[in-house]
Formats: structure tokens, sequence, C-alpha cells
């Protein structure tokens, strides 16, 4: 999968709808500070999606990964660590750990 980096031509809005795996995700899940929570709300949006094209998992664990990589710099370093923790607890959920 190509990591999204931030280009400077407005295809933000763009690049989320190619996004084909969008999910309709919690609002504000990617602020909580539990990282279980946090993976068990993108398992749940990734089961219930029907427009992914890929697994549950890998569909959660790419928006996961895409919001991350988005956020880049903004991102700070606490939530950022909360959120690699999710990708643990996404790994344990589907049994990839």
């Amino acid at each position: 999968m190509t990591q999204h980096h931030e280009d400077h031509d407005g295809r933000w809005s763009q690049d989320v709808t190619e996004h084909s795996d969008a999910l309709d995700l919690e609002e504000g899940v990617f602020t909580w500070k539990d990282p279980k929570r946090i993976a068990r709300s993108l398992r749940d949006s990734a089961e219930a999606s029907g427009r992914r094209k890929t697994s549950p998992y890998r569909s959660a664990m790419s928006m996961l990964t895409f919001y991350v990589n988005r956020a880049g710099k903004d991102l700070d370093a606490e939530q950022r660590d909360v959120l690699e923790r999710a990708k643990d607890e996404l790994r344990k959920l589907y049994g990839k750990a």
C-alpha cells in the first residue's frame, strides 16, 4: 500500500475519496486515550462497513495508519504513542499479534 504524504496541491479531499476503505468512524476516535477502545471501535466500524474492499483487519489498520501519516507533525507524541499501541491492540483482536 502506498504511503500518502502531504502534497501541496489540495488533493487531501480527493485522497480521502479515493481511499476506498474509508470507514464511518466514531467521532473523535483518534483523539481517545485508550488504545483498546480505539482498536475495538475501528474493528466495529470495519466489520460494519459495506464499502471496504479488503478484510476488516486490513481496513481498520489502513485507516489508523492513514490517520497517523496524515496528522504527521501535528500529532503530539503522547497521542501518537496511544495510536501506535492501538495498532498492537488491533493485531491482538484479529489474532495477528
